[in-house]
């Protein structure tokens, strides 16, 4: 429970606060203002261009990235296991089992579409794309199983520690401090 003392000093904070941020204390002069350096500019329009030009990527494109950044994850995950000419089979089974579906992500029904479908209609292809994902997760958890028998002990140490965090998607995970993966909250 909040004391009455407490209630005025966070009310005479607050108050004071709007009134500085209003301007009615002070007013910076005029003079004392300089223009930002041309160098501090362009570098905050470099650093703010990669963000706005990956909104703006056509969908190809980004396509593309993601499939060059998974290539360079698998190189480096198979040059850390250190796979023996005995266990390439087995690697290329596993990365054929999670190479994301042939062509483009399956369009979405249009919203106007959607809505005009009534509620078990709508259930319906909800569960059908559920059960559509859940095969296709089935089968790389299949191959992964599979793989991951195929090394030795050494090996799946390291395949464990390299892949922990496919299951985050890297948005609800982040290194803490440690180096250790911890939770992070989870916006709703």
């Amino acid at each position: 429970m909040i004391s009455l003392r407490q209630r005025i000093v966070w009310a005479s904070l607050l108050g004071s606060a709007a009134l500085a941020s209003s301007g009615a204390f002070a007013q910076a002069p005029a003079a004392t203002t300089t223009p930002a350096p041309a160098a501090s500019v362009a570098q905050a329009d470099t650093t703010a261009a990669p963000k706005a030009q990956h909104k703006r990527m056509d969908p190809a494109q980004r396509m593309e990235r993601m499939k060059e950044h998974r290539a360079k994850r698998l190189a480096a995950l198979k040059d850390k296991l250190k796979l023996t000419a005995a266990q390439e089979g087995a690697w290329t089974t596993y990365t054929t089992a999670n190479q994301p579906p042939a062509g483009a992500r399956p369009q979405r029904m249009d919203r106007a579409e959607f809505a005009k479908l009534t509620t078990p209609q709508r259930l319906e292809r909800m569960q059908t794309r559920q059960a559509e994902r859940s095969a296709m997760f089935a089968k790389r958890a299949e191959a992964t199983k599979t793989f991951y028998a195929a090394l030795t002990p050494e090996q799946q140490k390291t395949f464990d520690a390299e892949t922990v965090h496919a299951g985050g998607h890297g948005h609800r995970f982040h290194r803490g401090h440690d180096g250790q993966h911890n939770a992070a909250p989870v916006k709703s």
